[in-house]
């Protein structure tokens, strides 16, 4: 920028603002005059305004009121002329050009070196519609937007607080993205506040462009493929794990809110445990964490049992698999390997495809390619069978984003059977559990309640806790 402040001359400023935004099509100029004489250069970004607020609450006031002393007009426009909700001045070149940018309008007046800056934001957003990847069949039906302030707000109809902090940052040099950092006061503990406020000052980069690109620059181990920061959409588990003493960053053009900290079990808990009974919780908890196990592991054992350790199986069943196998060109791990490889396949090309047909090709296409390489005696009908019970395990659990290091982990754990037999897969879960114990996040474990051991909170893990506790001083 050419000058860092505000001349009294209003072609000075119009010229000096002109550079700034030059080959800027959206942009707009607009002159009010008074008996031919230039009155107030009006500066906004086309799109970014509500035209009913400019002519209303704006551009109408100023009209009415041209009659006005010169002298002192700045100060009557700021104290009567204008009627949008929030307004400010500034004399800096680039709080001009940054408000603009965001969606006020800059009012400048000849002989004043002062702007004027409403606040008439009104561009398109989203409507508060239903989670698509945290779907519940109980509870609220709202999801985050776009829109920080319609986040906000989400979250301010259930925690009605004044306790409810959110300190607001500007971050990346280019978008200057808004970004606020939301806990409740006396709740959540100084250290973590503090150390969540640290990691955001210290973000230096050209963009954020979602909450993604803050969970990697600030998490403890990037290295590590299990998430150490929740990724969500709904409002309610945001509102419930603030109450419970955690943070949140909401980031402005994005409808996902980082949660921090969180352990290992938070990705195995879906929005729908805190709805219904604690009985059925149980009941679903267990199922998850079987199906996890499974979802890691299921390939492996297949492979281990049926390679090296044979005499573990049902002599029955050895015998049913091993004539499935017959004509089998390859050996177990490569059946495996080519099968988990096409589901992985199918299901990509199901989350890029549009969504009316996506999940019709992940489905179909799972059937007939895997009837077709039973019939071409590509793969064992066993295979097939094992690769899809794994497959359905691993969309038990509620989270995608912790769905996501099983489905990787489960590659090694089939190399580790393939060379090992049941001692790599007992390599491999040890390995897994060694990394977990030593894993944080944001300073806190990832593995509590049994590492460190609290012994009183070891029934959460399966069991919900109750709701009247929380209503006790």
């Amino acid at each position: 920028m050419e000058k860092t402040l505000l001349s009294q001359s209003l072609k000075e400023n119009e010229q000096n603002l002109r550079d700034v935004f030059h080959l800027c099509s959206d942009i707009v100029f607009r002159y009010t005059y008074n008996q031919g004489t230039p009155e107030f250069l009006i500066l906004y970004l086309d799109g970014f305004v509500d035209m009913t607020v400019l002519e209303q609450s704006i551009l109408r006031p100023l009209m009415l009121n041209r009659n006005a002393e010169p002298d002192g007009m700045g100060k009557m426009i700021r104290d009567s002329f204008v009627f949008t909700g929030q307004t400010k001045t500034s004399n800096q070149v680039k709080d001009v050009v940054n408000n603009v940018l965001k969606g006020y309008v800059a009012i400048l007046t000849e002989g004043e070196s002062l702007a004027l800056l409403a606040d008439a934001a009104g561009f398109d957003k989203r409507a508060i519609d239903e989670p698509k990847t945290e779907k519940a069949s109980q509870g609220p039906r709202d999801c985050f937007t776009e829109a920080l302030r319609t986040n906000t707000m989400l979250l301010r109809r259930r925690i009605t607080t004044p306790r409810l902090k959110m300190e607001s940052f500007k971050l990346g040099e280019l978008t200057s993205t808004d970004v606020v950092l939301a806990y409740v006061e006396d709740i959540a503990k100084p250290g973590l506040i503090e150390e969540v406020r640290k990691r955001l000052k210290n973000i230096s980069t050209q963009g954020i462009l979602d909450a993604a690109y803050i969970e990697e620059r600030i998490q403890d181990r990037p290295k590590s493929p299990f998430p150490q920061i929740q990724k969500t959409e709904r409002p309610d588990t945001t509102a419930s794990s603030l109450i419970e003493g955690k943070v949140a960053i909401l980031v402005d053009c994005t409808p996902t809110v980082l949660i921090l900290p969180i352990n290992f079990w938070a990705g195995l808990q879906s929005a729908d445990d805190y709805y219904e009974r604690v009985d059925f919780v149980f009941a679903r908890r267990l199922v998850r964490y079987v199906m996890m196990f499974a979802s890691l592991t299921l390939p492996g054992f297949y492979i281990a049992l049926t390679t090296y350790h044979p005499d573990l199986l049902p002599g029955t069943l050895f015998i049913s698999i091993g004539e499935a196998r017959e004509k089998s060109p390859f050996p177990t791990i490569i059946e495996v390997l080519i099968m988990e490889f096409v589901f992985e396949g199918l299901q990509e090309a199901g989350i890029r495809m549009p969504s009316q047909i996506g999940p019709l090709v992940s489905i179909v296409g799972a059937l007939v390619v895997g009837q077709a390489a039973v019939e071409a005696n590509i793969v064992s009908a066993p295979i097939v069978i094992v690769v899809a019970l794994t497959g359905i395990a691993s969309f038990v659990i509620p989270r995608y984003a912790f769905a996501i290091p099983l489905r990787i982990l489960r590659f090694a754990i089939i190399f580790l059977a393939g060379i090992y037999g049941m001692y790599g897969v007992s390599i491999g879960i040890m390995a897994i559990m060694i990394h977990l114990v030593t894993l944080q996040s944001i300073g806190e474990p990832y593995f509590p309640p049994i590492t460190p051991l609290i012994r009183r909170r070891l029934k959460e893990i399966i069991l919900r806790p109750p709701h009247w506790p929380w209503g006790k001083p």
